[in-house]
């Protein structure tokens, strides 16, 4: 989302440059939704991307469709909507392989839940870009135990991507990521940082304080150790980074051998709280 008209607007060559650099520290997996850049970014990476001679099967695309956004692009949008209907579900998925410029996408979101959804009509949709190999698995995103319930009766899913961190873990006390577990889906976690270092509140300088000794204790920067502490769940949280910056990029990689100490860990947690559990 950040790579494009809603973020840094970076050019092809800043493009290519900072796809290399994932890849080059084990980082393959590339997160689209085809209203970022008000529905250009993903035309935007797949440009850079056909210049950029990387082998398609070594990484993978993820997109999300149904948001009907209110942009310049889609000026017949009176408000901002979602549509789920098989045929848009189709054509929006068409559309950013087009634009994507790939034959297939490793996994396809429903963006965010609508109270008109159909499963039958998702599961049609579903089933054909399958069959045809446009799409290889399927998920959702930001959806409720019972709103994955309702779809999961036609159609399999295998991801939800939600909102998960220390300064909004909601989803780990009401039964998100116990339901996830429950059913085997996998958890990404969008804005996995939360609003440490974009706030300044009593709850980000609690959360710093505590940080600041613990950075020394484990040899790892504030981001890595916010992202172990996601990570830590036994949902098995996979966190979608959305920084350009190269170096905090390596240091997300980093995380992944990070384990918080058990007590240090629900330390975060009561500091982001402001007060201990119960």
């Amino acid at each position: 989302m950040t790579w494009g008209a809603w973020g840094k607007q970076l050019n092809d060559t800043q493009m290519i440059d900072l796809m290399n650099h994932c890849i080059s520290q084990g980082i393959t997996t590339f997160d689209h939704a085809d209203i970022y850049g008000d529905y250009s970014t993903e035309e935007d990476f797949g440009t850079a991307f056909a210049k950029a001679n990387i082998d398609r099967s070594t990484i993978q695309l993820i997109s999300k469709c149904g948001i009907q956004y209110t942009g310049n692009a889609r000026p017949e949008n009176r408000v901002k909507h979602y549509e789920y209907t098989a045929k848009y579900i189709i054509w929006s998925a068409e559309r950013s392989l087009q634009l994507l410029q790939t034959e297939y996408l490793d996994l396809l979101l429903l963006h965010r839940p609508s109270p008109l959804m159909q499963s039958d009509e998702v599961q049609k949709a579903i089933e054909q870009l399958k069959a045809s190999g446009k799409i290889l698995d399927f998920g959702v995103s930001n959806f409720t135990p019972s709103q994955i319930d309702l779809i999961s009766t036609k159609s399999p899913i295998s991801v939800n991507q939600i909102e998960f961190s220390l300064t909004q873990h909601t989803a780990m006390h009401d039964g998100t990521l116990d339901h996830m577990q429950t059913k085997g889906i996998v958890p990404m976690s969008w804005s996995p940082l939360g609003s440490v270092f974009r706030e300044e509140t009593p709850q980000t300088q609690r959360i710093k304080t505590l940080l600041g000794t613990l950075t020394e204790k484990y040899n790892a920067t504030e981001d890595q150790l916010l992202l172990a502490w996601i990570m830590q769940h036994p949902s098995g949280v996979h966190p979608v980074i959305g920084t350009t910056n190269k170096e905090r990029i390596t240091n997300a990689v980093k995380a992944v051998s990070i384990t918080l100490e058990l007590q240090d860990w629900f330390a975060l947690l009561i500091e982001s709280q402001g007060h201990k559990v119960p």
